[in-house]
C-alpha cells in the first residue's frame, strides 16, 4: 500500500479543446488527484513542512490549466503531471483525471474524461568508452544526462579501467555505473541515451567493438521488458564484472527481478567462477 492525498472534483474554468468556440469561450474542467508521497512524518510530527499542501497543490493545478491550453485533454493531463512531478520534490507519483463534462458532443452525455498515472522510476545505467579521451566522453555524456528535463538526483560510481569483452581486439575500456530517477518511458530513455552517444560521435560498425560513449539501461525499476531494440534487465549482465563492480557503489542490496539475486550475489557468483 502506499500513501497518497486525494483531491476529488477541482473545479477550474480553463480553455482546452479542438474547436475554436472552446479555446475562446472556454467551460468547466474537474480535476481529480492522487497525490502519492510519503505521509508518516507528517503523521507522527502533526507538521504542514512534513507533507503536501494540499491547498497549494490545488492552486498550481488550478493555475497550470489556465495557464496553458491544449487541444486535447490527454496533453493536458500529461502536461498537469509532468508539471507537478517537476515543481514537488515530496512527490513519488499522481494521477490525474480531467473531466470535461460540457464537451461539444451534442449527444446527452454525464460526463468525459481522462485518468493517467505517472510517477519517477529509479534506474540504472552502464556508461563506457573506449576510444580518444575516453574520462571526457564519459563526463560529458553524464553532463547532458543531468540537463535532461525529466531526470533527477544522478550518482556515478567510480570509474574502472576493464579490458574488452566479446573477443574484438581494442584498446581497454573505462566502464562506470549511472543511477537517476526518470520520467521518461524506457523507449524514450533509450532515445535520449542514443541521443547523448551521437553527440559523442558513437558508431555501431563491429558488434561489442570500439565505441566513444556507451550507455546502456541496466535495471529500470523492477521492470521485465523485452523489444527488438531494447531488453531490461541488460542481456546477461550477470557475467560482465565491469557492470557489476561500479553498480557495486551504487546499489549492492538491488535485485534483478528475474533472478532474485542481489548486485553483491551476482558479483560473488561471478568472481567464483
Amino acid at each position: 500500500m502506499q500513501d497518497y492525498i486525494k483531491i476529488t472534483n477541482l473545479k477550474i474554468f480553463a480553455h482546452h479543446g479542438v474547436f475554436p468556440e472552446e479555446t475562446r469561450d472556454g467551460q468547466d474542467f474537474y480535476v481529480n488527484a492522487k497525490l502519492y508521497l510519503d505521509c508518516r512524518k507528517a503523521g507522527l510530527t502533526d507538521l504542514l513542512e512534513d507533507s503536501m499542501n494540499y491547498g497549494e497543490a490545488c492552486q498550481f493545478m488550478t493555475a497550470f490549466l489556465q495557464e496553458h491550453t491544449y487541444k486535447l485533454i490527454e496533453s493536458a493531463a500529461e502536461k498537469l503531471a509532468e508539471a507537478m512531478l517537476l515543481a514537488m520534490p515530496i512527490l513519488k507519483g499522481v494521477e490525474i483525471e480531467l473531466c470535461k463534462p460540457h464537451a461539444p458532443i451534442g449527444l446527452p452525455f454525464e460526463n468525459v474524461s481522462v485518468a493517467i498515472e505517472r510517477s519517477w522510476h529509479q534506474v540504472y545505467l552502464a556508461v563506457g568508452s573506449n576510444m580518444g579521451d575516453k574520462n571526457a566522453y564519459i563526463e560529458n555524456g553524464i553532463a547532458e544526462l543531468k540537463e535532461i528535463t525529466d531526470v533527477r538526483d544522478v550518482r556515478v560510481s567510480d570509474l574502472l579501467v576493464t579490458k574488452p569483452y566479446g573477443g574484438v581486439e581494442q584498446d581497454d575500456f573505462v566502464n562506470g555505473a549511472i543511477a537517476l530517477q526518470t520520467l521518461l518511458t524506457p523507449q524514450e530513455l533509450l532515445e535520449k541515451l542514443h541521443e547523448i552517444e551521437q553527440h559523442a560521435n558513437r558508431e555501431r560498425i563491429i558488434h561489442w567493438g570500439p565505441r566513444t560513449l556507451d550507455l546502456d539501461i541496466i535495471f529500470y525499476d523492477k521492470l521485465v521488458y523485452e523489444d527488438e531494440n531494447l531488453i531490461i534487465p541488460h542481456v546477461d549482465m550477470e557475467n560482465r564484472d565491469f557492470v557489476l563492480k561500479p553498480l557495486m557503489e551504487l546499489c549492492p542490496n538491488y535485485r534483478h527481478p528475474v533472478t532474485g539475486q542481489t548486485v553483491s550475489q551476482m558479483l560473488a557468483a561471478l568472481s567464483e567462477r
